[in-house]
């Protein structure tokens, strides 16, 4: 069978099953469970009714139990076992994972990429939208800067392995030191400041993102608010800071959390440029260390990734349902 056509059936099946199961199981709850004849038929409509919500829940709920909640207790239960699974060793690989000096250092990578990736990202994408809104020709420039989006990670890491050459004919920081005479140097291979041009590569590809959703809300603010704002002798900078800003604070938050959770996943960027040497590991380089030899220890990294992202989630969550409210 060609793959298009198990591509169809699949559709088909799937699309057929859910039609199928949200009608014989109302029908069921409708006229076999609680019928609505008979002296208690009021009651039973009421009854159909408080069930009917859990009905419609069920697959959805079933597929997150079936492919979300049994990974997660499946993988906090191997990452209790020795190297080949066949010891329980409890919590004997977190206690080596806080020992060791290489996961020490990923933790402190990960924490610098989210306090500085969201930051600069979110406030470049909040900058370029107020600015391009204001050009004759801000559409281009938005067009320009989204561009990265289309990029992979891996793409994009070897666009800036161009820039960050060591060769000064090829790399653009290097040409400029040796236009003041100075040596040239790996940017990747000096310690701590390799992981801020690692960031810069992902901040490049984000500003894009934050750009069109700051955008659309920008152009959302009424403009009454800004017009009192200006009559009442406010400047540009306090129309921005003080009436805009506010005004789309939830989006930004919703913006900054997204990078957030996508920056404690990232791992392509880092692979590709430096494979987690020259002090630049980071917890998903980290547990690929030990993907095809440890099961238990990279299990044991995947799920305190799982704890770092959770805050994040639960937060960006809370902050929606306020919106809501």
């Amino acid at each position: 069978m060609s793959p298009v056509l198990q591509g169809l059936l699949t559709i088909i099946i799937g699309v057929g099953g859910c039609v199928g199961y949200f009608y014989a199981s109302n029908l069921i709850l409708d006229k076999v469970i609680f019928p609505a004849k008979g002296p208690q038929a009021g009651q039973n409509i009421n009854r159909a009714n408080k069930v009917r919500p859990w009905l419609f829940l069920f697959p959805a709920m079933f597929a997150l139990g079936l492919y979300l909640v049994y990974p997660v207790v499946g993988s906090f239960y191997r990452s209790l076992f020795n190297r080949a699974g066949n010891e329980f060793v409890g919590l004997g690989n977190y206690a080596d994972l806080l020992a060791e000096d290489a996961f020490r250092t990923a933790v402190f990578n990960n924490m610098l990429w989210v306090l500085v990736v969201p930051a600069m990202a979110t406030f470049l994408g909040l900058l370029v939208a107020q600015l391009t809104d204001r050009l004759a020709w801000g559409n281009f420039a938005k067009s320009l800067i989204f561009m990265p989006m289309a990029i992979s990670f891996v793409g994009a890491s070897l666009i800036w392995k161009f820039v960050y050459s060591a060769n000064p004919d090829i790399g653009i920081i290097n040409a400029i030191r040796a236009t003041f005479g100075m040596d040239a140097l790996d940017p990747l291979q000096v310690p701590f400041w390799n992981n801020f041009f690692l960031m810069l590569i992902l901040v490049w590809i984000q500003t894009g993102f934050a750009m069109v959703i700051l955008s659309a809300a920008l152009r959302g603010i009424p403009e009454e608010t800004i017009e009192a704002a200006i009559i009442d002798g406010a400047n540009p900078f306090q129309v921005f800071f003080q009436i805009k800003v506010p005004q789309i604070m939830g989006t930004i938050v919703v913006v900054w959390t997204t990078i957030t959770i996508l920056v404690l996943k990232v791992f392509d960027i880092v692979y590709t440029m430096t494979g987690g040497n020259f002090e630049t590991e980071i917890l998903p380089s980290y547990m690929m260390d030990f993907m095809f030899r440890d099961d238990g220890r990279a299990t044991a990294v995947a799920f305190v990734i799982m704890v770092l992202v959770l805050p994040v989630m639960i937060w960006n969550i809370a902050q929606a349902r306020k919106e809501m409210r």
